[in-house]
């Protein structure tokens, strides 16, 4: 299978560049899986699709201001450190620009010295092991000095935090929002399960294979990078009684969709952590996910064939070609799809 197949055209402008004001006021094109039929809605009538004894399963990861800006402490050249992943105590697996001049033992000072880091050495793909330096709470001088890891499509600047993370998010540890989620309101979780649908949160947290273009041509040849994921009791309690009552596990974005596909076994959940670097592709036979919720992805990504898998290549790209005629709002601030 090609990686261009899953290529489609895309107007610069329908990339949306900041949050509706209302989270839950986006647009919404519901897909038909199996017939490939779509209509169109308001984000808010998904609680029209969802049936008593269904189980919505969120991802609860927060997302951390992982972009810091600092500079070099021997010349003063300006650096960007993004952190990807915590490697040990103070150590993380970081990308940093400009690569060049960040070789091991290099020194880089952030906020005046507040923050400081040493690169360790050089990891695969030009990222960095890096170990910081410094006095207090790591957590407390990352939300000081921190930026949100705001995709590069994405050019202004965010002026509240929170429009970047769900307000469900919980455990610290993402370098990118499980964006489906950003949708929801505390007052739409509310209405959804006083219909009767349990809802489920699972933990993934979002890393660099987010910031990577898929670079080979045949799509077999792609490696994911691997993210650590959480699934806790009261989860899989409610996963399985959806499944064996016969009724639907509907995955809120591709994280939950990959946290629940890693951990199946035998049509079953079952507590459980650790590191996943599944690639769901067409071809992939679904364990635990029946339908999904989950925004407009970048031509050519892994989270478009993901998509792809379960709703099939021509029936997405065929919603796609609808959506841009419609003027949706695609990518991480932009508008949902609910493929049933």
């Amino acid at each position: 299978m090609l990686v261009k197949d899953y290529d489609y055209e895309l107007p610069k402008e329908l990339i949306a560049q900041d949050p509706l004001e209302d989270r839950s006021s986006s647009r919404l094109l519901v897909l038909d899986k199996a017939t490939g039929e779509f209509s169109h809605h308001v984000f808010t009538e998904i609680i029209d699709y969802l049936e008593p004894g269904d189980c919505l399963v969120i991802n609860d990861t927060k997302v951390i201001p992982a972009r810091l800006y600092g500079v070099k402490e021997d010349t003063g050249a300006k650096v960007e450190v993004l952190l990807l992943k915590r490697t040990g105590e103070n150590e993380w697996e970081t990308l940093v620009k400009p690569g060049r001049k960040l070789k091991p033992g290099t020194m880089v000072s952030f906020g005046d010295g507040l923050l400081k880091a040493e690169i360790l050495d050089i990891l695969e793909e030009g990222n960095r092991r890096v170990r910081f330096i410094f006095d207090g709470i790591f957590e407390e001088i990352l939300d000081k000095l921190g930026e949100m890891p705001l995709p590069p499509y994405i050019t202004h600047k965010l002026a509240d935090k929170s429009r970047y993370q769900t307000v469900y998010a919980k455990y610290e540890g993402s370098a990118a929002a499980p964006t489906a989620g950003l949708h929801f309101t505390q007052e739409l979780l509310k209405k959804i399960e006083d219909k009767g649908v349990d809802i489920a949160r699972v933990t993934l947290h979002v890393g660099l294979g987010t910031f990577r273009p898929v670079k080979a041509e045949r799509i077999e040849d792609h490696h994911m990078h691997s993210e650590f994921y959480m699934i806790g009791e009261d989860a899989t309690q409610k996963i399985n009684k959806a499944k064996e009552s016969g009724h639907r596990v509907i995955s809120v974005g591709t994280t939950s969709c990959r946290t629940l596909e890693s951990a199946a076994e035998n049509g079953r959940i079952a507590p459980k952590s650790g590191w996943t670097d599944i690639f769901i592709y067409p071809g992939y036979e679904f364990k635990m996910v029946d339908a999904l919720i989950t925004n407009f992805h970048l031509p050519q990504s892994t989270l478009i064939m993901l998509v792809s898998a379960l709703a099939g290549r021509e029936h997405v790209l065929a919603a796609y070609r609808e959506a841009v005629e419609k003027r949706y709002r695609f990518f991480s601030f932009g508008d949902a799809m609910f493929i049933k």
